[in-house]
């Protein structure tokens, strides 16, 4: 499943999607948070992207995703994933059929709130390594 946040990257996915192979799933990213550091189209214009998107002929727009900021307790995390679950259910869609929200630190409250994926992928593996720039003199 790829997520996109804006409708130039729809375009993108959907001009470069072979039409002989089948429809692309994606997802809309949105900021749930209102999160500067965190890409993903706010709510004020999700239904006018997701109408678009939509319409793409190679893509299929399977429903919307969303992450919380981050150390937030339970019920402020699900405060997030209700807004969005609330968004997804306000697009009256019957074709959108997923709500992918949650990480490993933040599942139960993604669970609690409806969602269908989640990716719990620290909680299985561990956590990654931190990456650090490397400067070369």
């Amino acid at each position: 499943m790829h997520s996109l946040d804006r409708l130039k990257i729809a375009e993108r996915l959907d001009e470069q999607h072979p039409a002989s192979l089948p429809k692309l799933n994606v997802c809309i990213q949105v900021n749930v948070s209102g999160e500067k550091s965190k890409s993903g189209i706010g709510f004020d214009g999700l239904s006018d992207l997701v109408a678009a998107t939509a319409e793409l002929p190679n893509l299929r727009l399977r429903g919307l995703m969303g992450i919380p900021a981050p150390g937030q307790h339970l019920e402020v995390q699900r405060a997030a994933f209700r807004r969005l679950r609330e968004a997804l259910e306000s697009l009256q869609r019957a074709d959108l059929d997923t709500l992918s929200m949650g990480m490993s630190d933040d599942l139960e409250a993604a669970v609690l709130e409806g969602a269908t994926m989640v990716r719990i992928g620290s909680a299985i593996f561990g956590e990654r390594p931190r990456q650090t720039a490397t400067v070369h003199p």
